[in-house]
C-alpha cells in the first residue's frame, strides 16, 4: 500500500488512519522531489468551483503543488466534474489526492476519476479482531520488529482497537525494546503498559480543547514524568480535534443518525458538542497543523518532545479563541 509517483491518486476506504498514512507517503515523496512544494489540505464540503483551477495552473517559475481533497465525498456536482475533467489532462507540477470513504455519497468522483486513469488506492477496513492482530503485527514489521499473537492480543487489550493508537504503541514499544532482541514479547507489552492509563494523553486533549491551558500542561508534564509515550499523547490530541471536525461537520443530524454515521456513541458526541463551544473551521485548521507539526517532532524531526508537545497544546488552545 505504498505511495508511488502519480499526477492523480484516489484514495478510497473508511479506515482514516490509513487513509492518512498513504497522504502522508505521498507529502514525504513530493518533498524529497522537491523541498520547497507547496501543500494544499483541503477539505471537501469547502471547496468551491474554480478553487481547484487555480491551484493547479502551471506555474511560470515551475513551483510544484500538491493538493490534497480531504471528505472528498462531501464535494458538490460542479466541483467533482472540474476534477475529473482536470484529471484527463493533469499539471505536470502539480500532484493530487482526492481521499474518500467509499460508499454511494460522491461515488461520481470515484468513477470518474478510475475511468480518466488514476492511480487509485483502495483501503481495507479493519473490522474482526484477528485483523487488527494482523495489523499489529505488519506495524511491528514495519518497525523491523516481530511481534507474536499473544503479546498482539495483549497489546490489543492495553491499548484498545483504534489503530491510530495501536500504530503509535507498537512504534514506542519498538523503540523502547530495540536491545531486546529483535521480537516483541508478551512480558515486554505487559511491563511497558502496567499502570499506564492512556487516559492521561486523553487528559491532556480534553484540556487543550477546552482551553484549560494550565490545566492541560499540569496534565501533560505529569503524562511525560509517569512514562506516557510522546507519540501516544500527540495520537490523542489528534483524535481530540478529530472528533471535534467530525461533529462539527455534522451539526444538522439527529442524534442517533450522528452516531452511527460518526461511528461514536451518544455520550461522546454529547461531550464532543460541549467541547465544540469557542471553535470554528479556521481555528481547527490551525490547531490540526500544529498537532501535525508535533507529530513529526516528536518522531525525531525535532530533538525536544517535550517542548514539541506543550507548544502543541499551547497553540491549540490559542486556535480556540482565534488568536
Amino acid at each position: 500500500m505504498g505511495a508511488t509517483s502519480a499526477a492523480v491518486t484516489l484514495v478510497v476506504g473508511e479506515e482514516e488512519f490509513l487513509a492518512d498514512r498513504v497522504v502522508g507517503e505521498i507529502r514525504a515523496e513530493a518533498r524529497a522531489t522537491d523541498p520547497e512544494v507547496e501543500v494544499h489540505d483541503l477539505v471537501g464540503s469547502r471547496l468551491e468551483k474554480g478553487e481547484l483551477a487555480a491551484l493547479t495552473s502551471p506555474s511560470l517559475f515551475g513551483d510544484r503543488n500538491l493538493v490534497v481533497i480531504r471528505g472528498a465525498q462531501d464535494l458538490g456536482k460542479d466541483v467533482i466534474a472540474e476534477i475529473v475533467a482536470y484529471a484527463a489532462h493533469p499539471s505536470e507540477d502539480v500532484t493530487l489526492v482526492a481521499v474518500h470513504p467509499g460508499g454511494v455519497k460522491g461515488k461520481a468522483l470515484v468513477d470518474g476519476l478510475t475511468k480518466a486513469g488514476a492511480r487509485v488506492v483502495r483501503i481495507p477496513k479493519i473490522t474482526k479482531a484477528g485483523e487488527r492482530v494482523e495489523f499489529v503485527r505488519a506495524e511491528a514489521q514495519r518497525a523491523g520488529r516481530t511481534i507474536g499473537r499473544d503479546a498482539a492480543t495483549a497489546l490489543i487489550d492495553a491499548v484498545g482497537s483504534d489503530l491510530r493508537e495501536l500504530a503509535a504503541a507498537v512504534s514506542q514499544l519498538a523503540l523502547d525494546t530495540s536491545g531486546q532482541g529483535k521480537g516483541i514479547s508478551e512480558e515486554a507489552v505487559a511491563r511497558y503498559h502496567r499502570g499506564r492509563a492512556a487516559v492521561s494523553g486523553f487528559t491532556v486533549a480534553d484540556g487543550a480543547v477546552e482551553g484549560r491551558l494550565a490545566d492541560a500542561l499540569e496534565q501533560l508534564r505529569w503524562a511525560l514524568a509517569t512514562g506516557v509515550a510522546p507519540v501516544l499523547i500527540v495520537s490523542a490530541l489528534a483524535q481530540g480535534l478529530r472528533g471535534l471536525a467530525k461533529v462539527s461537520g455534522a451539526r444538522n443530524m439527529r442524534g442517533p443518525d450522528m452516531a452511527k454515521n460518526l461511528g461514536m456513541p451518544p455520550w461522546k458526541i454529547d461531550r464532543v458538542r460541549r467541547q465544540l463551544s469557542g471553535w470554528g473551521p479556521e481555528g481547527l485548521s490551525h490547531a490540526l497543523r500544529a498537532v501535525a507539526e508535533a507529530d513529526a517532532q516528536v518522531k525525531g524531526a525535532g530533538t525536544d518532545p517535550a517542548y514539541a508537545l506543550e507548544r502543541a497544546v499551547q497553540r491549540i488552545v490559542a486556535s480556540r479563541t482565534g488568536r
